[in-house]
């Protein structure tokens, strides 16, 4: 094992990821092509690995078809560069930078960098692609708490530009460096990374904090749509004009259990309104997953959900997303969790391809005010309640 000090960028050459699902192998194959070398990829057994290595490849030969890949690489010599490895010890063992891509589940994050701490290096930073949680609690196990940070990256990866950097309590300075570093070197299709750094945690942080608000409108429309008989096609029709992709055909591609998970940590963490509905508990239980089952909300075929977006459904109100999510970002702002509002509008564009809430909120804040308030006394969900930031009006002043 070797063993050294870490100190830079040129220092780190193999980087482990431990998770093959959607985001586990997106996340190996922008590593293999910012031209880290080896780079290893860890899940529980070879079936999982060969199903991940394949998406992998397949993933790079339509970039380089496409001509997006970097000036000398092929698919076929960065494919060179991966390697499958179910062991966990030898997965880690020479590892410069590790990214954990598992469930959402806090115990198997703990015992995961419980072990990390005692196999990987000294030197080796662990860094947590957890979408909401502790990245403090989750480095509490590890022994090395100080290498210990949180990676956020948005699917799908090689397009997205966002990866939300999140600090710990004990987090150290030269640990928050070397992660920009890494993700910076971590190519995007739209563009130059964008890397905030939270001081600060916050469950959800920036952009999972805005869109759980949407979530729990989300949830309980699900429920309303089903025991009225309105198909959810219809409300995903609601939005074609608005998003690239409809807001329940989002949820099945980022996988039901993940959304599922995501809300039961909320509603530990935030309040009890987060609880997964009827419909979403029930699918998950199923096992009916979404776009990676090829049955969740939808029916999937050839990657893309089987619908027809003729007919509205006319529910899907865009005003009130916006609303919502302008609260919570005003919340934001009064936690202190970020210093202004221009960085949660470039999370959000750069994260989800959509406009973050500010902007628009700077002239629509009473309007919304008053339409969060109808809707918190139609659904009972309190915690939607407008802040008094929002109600003011004052975040205005809270550009930067």
């Amino acid at each position: 094992m070797k063993i050294k000090m870490m100190s830079n960028i040129d220092d780190i050459n193999l980087i482990t990821v431990i998770g093959a699902g959607t985001m586990g192998h997106e996340i190996a194959q922008v590593a293999l092509m910012g031209g880290f070398k080896p780079v290893i990829l860890n899940d529980l057994n070879n079936i999982i690995l060969e199903k991940a290595a394949n998406k992998i490849e397949n993933g790079l030969k339509r970039l380089e078809a496409k001509g997006k890949l970097k000036e000398g690489q092929t698919a076929s010599n960065l494919m060179e560069n991966l390697i499958k490895e179910e062991d966990l010890k030898r997965a880690v063992s020479q590892a410069d930078f590790i990214v954990e891509a598992i469930p959402e589940i806090m115990k198997l994050k703990q015992d995961l960098f419980d072990k990390l701490g005692t196999l990987a290096p000294k030197h080796t930073i662990l860094a947590t692609n957890t979408s909401t949680m502790s990245i403090t609690k989750i480095a509490s196990s590890s022994g090395r708490p100080d290498k210990v940070i949180g990676c956020h990256f948005f699917t799908p990866i090689v397009v997205l530009r966002l990866i939300e950097i999140i600090k710990g309590d004990k987090t150290s300075k030269k640990t928050v460096e070397i992660a920009k570093k890494v993700c910076q070197q971590l190519p995007a299709l739209k563009g130059k990374r964008f890397l905030p750094v939270l001081e600060k945690e916050s469950p959800g942080f920036i952009v999972n904090r805005l869109t759980i608000g949407t979530s729990a409108y989300l949830n309980w429309l699900l429920d309303f749509a089903i025991e009225n008989h309105i198909p959810l096609e219809q409300i995903d029709a609601d939005a074609k004009e608005l998003m690239e992709i409809g807001p329940f055909a989002r949820w099945d591609y980022l996988g039901l259990d993940v959304i599922y998970n995501v809300m039961k940590y909320f509603e530990d963490v935030i309040s009890p309104q987060f609880a997964p509905g009827k419909i979403l508990t029930k699918l998950v239980n199923e096992g009916k997953l979404g776009r990676k089952i090829g049955k969740g909300l939808f029916e999937w075929k050839d990657g893309q959900p089987i619908m027809n977006k003729d007919i509205k459904a006319g529910l899907f109100d865009l005003d009130l997303v916006m609303a919502i999510q302008l609260n919570e970002g005003c919340k934001l702002l009064e936690e202190g969790i970020v210093s202004g509002y221009k960085i949660i509008d470039d999370s959000m564009m750069a994260g989800m391809s959509t406009p973050g809430p500010f902007s628009a909120g700077k002239k629509s804040f009473e309007k919304w005010t008053k339409l969060l308030e109808d809707f918190v006394e139609k659904s009972n969900i309190s915690y939607l309640k407008p802040c008094e930031l929002m109600k003011s009006g004052k975040f205005i002043q809270m550009r930067k």
